[in-house]
Formats: structure tokens, sequence, C-alpha cells
């Protein structure tokens, strides 16, 4: 007869106990908790006994309350802008490897960009007592995390630096990558590039952004204000604005996209035209290279970012005592076809 025709079918959100294993066992309390530690001190015959007791019952170590009665969780936060964003899945995983390496849980989550949210989730996790986070901020301002860190939460800011309090951030070459991507159309012979690019509020836009203008500065080409439009990456707004500067009398030749989203709009709009049209994006993103022409991308390292993110946590988790760090990853350009398309008056 089966426990559920007994009437003792287990209610969800029960579980054994170790008192519920010595009792199936007939031991002592401290010998079932011996054995679950691996401890010495318990004889061969009455270790089979707890452990067929153990299976039986489907019984698990709390370590939640073990870790804690040590001070530490072993676990720690990550806090995202979007879950399904492919530029985050590599650096969601090198964040959970280190976190693994250290014995650590890994509990991540969504800000979906909203700063409300984002502090909503934050708070969330420190309530149940992380060890540290790992945040890429929707937000800028950060001061309600001032008593979690004080309280002794490790923290550190990925992809942009955190707003209006000190601590440790990963940032990829924003600036750079887009002054070398422009650099390249410059030297592929255009001299109107048009950039569409993310919220203004944003850091990493407007280090984008500032790579761009810086580029045509240097390069002695002036900037039309028609040619720079920043707002939702949403399909609707981009495809507005390729439009806009595609448009008129002297239409830009060239595009330089400001994140993997943009760039996927940009494509489907450029595959439209009787002629290819120029474009560079930023952030590399599956099946850029399969795509006619391949596109030229800046491309970042997400998967080095999540590791030097979670190795500065603990090392802060560690005990190591050091003024906040400002850590910049590299990126690089692969070029494939699309940023290498002349103008169409050359």
């Amino acid at each position: 007869m089966t426990d559920t025709a007994r009437g003792t079918a287990r209610r969800y959100g029960t579980r054994p106990t170790m008192k519920d294993v010595a009792a199936r066992a007939g031991v002592g309390l401290k010998t079932v908790s011996r054995v679950v530690n691996g401890e010495p001190g318990v004889t061969p015959d009455t270790e089979r006994r707890v452990q067929e007791a153990i299976t039986t019952l489907g019984f698990r170590r709390n370590d939640s309350a073990r870790i804690l009665r040590k001070g530490r969780t072993a676990s720690i936060g990550l806090v995202l802008e979007d879950l399904a964003d492919p530029f985050y899945g590599p650096l969601n995983r090198a964040v959970e490897e280190v976190a693994r390496s250290h014995g650590a849980l890994l509990i991540n989550g969504s800000s979906a960009e909203d700063p409300a949210r984002e502090q909503e989730l934050v708070l969330a996790l420190c309530a149940r007592r992380v060890d540290g986070l790992v945040i890429i901020p929707a937000g800028d301002d950060h001061r309600y995390l001032e008593l979690e860190i004080a309280a002794g939460i490790a923290t550190v800011f990925v992809d942009r630096p955190a707003g209006r309090i000190d601590a440790d951030v990963v940032l990829s070459d924003s600036f750079g990558g887009a002054r070398e991507a422009v650099a390249h159309l410059i030297a592929h012979g255009h001299r109107r590039i048009g950039f569409i690019g993310d919220q203004p509020r944003i850091h990493t836009a407007m280090e984008r952004l500032r790579g761009y203008r810086t580029a045509m500065a240097e390069a002695g080409l002036p900037v039309d204000a028609s040619w720079v439009a920043l707002g939702s990456t949403a399909p609707e707004r981009v495809r507005a604005a390729a439009a806009a500067m595609l448009a008129g009398p002297e239409p830009v030749t060239a595009l330089f996209s400001g994140n993997n989203r943009v760039t996927v709009t940009a494509v489907r709009i450029l595959g439209e035209r009787p002629r290819p049209l120029a474009l560079v994006g930023f952030d590399d993103f599956e099946l850029a290279d399969l795509v006619s022409p391949a596109i030229t991308v800046v491309a970042q390292d997400a998967a080095r970012m999540g590791r030097t993110a979670a190795g500065l946590l603990f090392r802060r988790l560690d005990g190591i005592e050091e003024p906040p760090r400002r850590v910049e990853i590299p990126t690089r350009l692969i070029t494939r076809g699309s940023g290498e398309i002349p103008p169409e008056d050359v």
C-alpha cells in the first residue's frame, strides 16, 4: 500500500528532517548529524541504516541553516538588465563558474532596465542575505545600497558604473570601440555617418556617442544633428530614425549602431534597400557572420567582464581591503564585409 493510500501523503512544502531520519533508522539525532556531515564515530552498520533512511525519506541537509551559523550564506546575487539579451548569456555563465569554484550559489534576476525594479530586486537579494552582488545597473542613484555595503554586502558593478556611490566596476571600452568603428568607416571613404544609439541616460550609450563624435572630429568631419538618434531600441523607433537619416538630398552613407538590438533592426532595414549600405554594429550577435553582407562589429568580451567582476567580488569576500577599482576591458573590431562597403557617391 502506498503512503497516499494510507492517508499519509506528504504535503508540498514540507521536508523530512533529521528527527525523521533518526526515528526511521532507530538512532539518536547526533548520530544522524555525524553521518550527514561526514564526521567520525559511527559504526559501518549504523551508518548504513542512516543512509538507507536518508534515501527512503528523500532527506537533504539544510545547508542554509548550517551556513548561516558560520555567518556566510555561500550565495551571491546577479542583477542583469534583460535575461533574454544574448550579451548577458556569457557574462552570466562566467559569474556562475567563478561562484561555483568558490562553493557559492548564484541567484540572478532581471531589472528590465527599470531603476525601481532594480532597487526592489537588489534589496530582496540583500534580505535573503546573499554574501555579495554583481549588478548591471538600470538606475543612476545607488545610495540605497550604502547601508547594505556598510553591513558587509560586497558589491561590484558591471557594464555601467554605480551612481552617486564609490564601488568596484568592470566596464567595456565603449568609447574606444565606438571611436575605432567610426574611424574604420571613415577610412573606407565615408563622410556622412549616422549613429543610432540607446537611451541617453545609459552610460554606455553616451560613451559610444562620445567615441563617434571624437572619431568624426579627429577626421575633421562635421556632425549634422540629424545624423544622431538616441532613444528606445524598439524596432519602430530604430526604423524611423534610420528612415530620416537615409532621406533627403544628402543622406548618410553609413550607419553605426549602438548595440546588438539596434543592429538587428538595422540589418532588416538595410536588407530592404536595392543597394547595400555600410554598417558597423556595437556588440556581436548570433548569425552576424551568415547574413549577406556579413556584419562588421565591435565585439565585447562579456565572459571576461563576468569573470573579472566575480573575481573582484570574491576578493572583497576574502577580506581584501583596497580602494574601489575601475577595470576596463578592451573591445575588438571584427571586419566581415558590411563595414567595408564604400559610399555610393564614390
